[in-house]
């Protein structure tokens, strides 16, 4: 199995390529516009959803405290008089890629996984929110271009080393078994062994280097679309699967 490893300078490349496509999504659609991956919302809810989420982590990542704040999670952003929610969020991405710009990754900082409490970890976390919502503001405009290859390899590794471990997981429920997953335009694999109940554990390479994987489902296809089936955008079933299916219900997140 092997990992990507991204650094700071990749994250905020990718964020410097996904904002303003997201931008561009949303400019083009009417406010109103349903998001079909997003059921129930419009194209101002993502545009809003997205700018909250961009204040909160701006003063998380940036407080220097590594203990939970007040807030634990992000709201949407409210929409100020005479602003359209596409001017909210380019000001609420400005001034968070204002922050990266000058954040050191090793600085203390909270975070809700079982990470370092390090500000490496909120790069890389709107990184992959962008990217995923780029997709989705554009899939409301019939235009959904795949995440880059790169970038959704590490997405994928992000659920399963980040999301998974911290039991945000889809649905509730026991599923015992490993997963494999492969990405045919990456050259990437990960084994993930499903234990039970709230916990998927990602087996390192040196456990399995030798060893039967014994895997009990397989998926593969392109790493944007992994990515996107774990986050519940596309079914499984776009992908090639083969063994139980079953299993695929524990490693789903959102």
């Amino acid at each position: 199995m092997s990992r990507l490893h991204g650094t700071k300078d990749f994250w905020i490349g990718a964020l410097r390529a996904e904002g303003p496509a997201f931008a561009a999504a949303v400019a083009e659609a009417p406010p109103e516009t349903p998001v079909l991956s997003c059921p129930g919302w419009t194209v101002t809810d993502l545009a809003l959803h997205l700018a909250g989420i961009y204040q909160w982590v701006r003063s998380v990542a940036g407080s220097g405290e590594t203990t939970a704040p007040q807030q634990s999670r992000s709201q949407p952003a409210e929409l100020a008089p005479g602003v359209t929610a596409a001017q909210q969020w380019q000001q609420a991405y400005d001034e968070l890629m204002a922050l990266f710009d000058t954040l050191d990754p090793e600085a203390p900082a909270w975070n809700w996984a079982p990470q370092p409490k390090k500000a490496a970890f909120w790069p890389r976390r709107m990184a992959h929110e962008t990217a995923v919502h780029r997709w989705d503001a554009q899939l409301a405009i019939a235009a959904g271009e795949p995440i880059e290859s790169k970038l959704a390899a590490d997405g994928v590794s992000e659920v399963l080393d980040t999301w998974l471990p911290a039991g945000r997981r889809k649905a509730t429920g026991q599923w015992h078994g490993v997963v494999r997953l492969s990405a045919t335009d990456a050259a990437h694999e990960w084994f993930l062994r499903l234990r039970g109940e709230g916990v998927a554990l990602l087996d390192t390479g040196t456990i399995f280097d030798h060893d039967d994987h014994h895997a009990r489902v397989h998926v593969s296809g392109t790493a944007s679309d992994l990515l996107l089936a774990l986050w519940g955008r596309v079914s499984f079933d776009t992908l090639t699967v083969a063994g139980d299916r079953a299993l695929l219900d524990g490693v789903r997140t959102g």
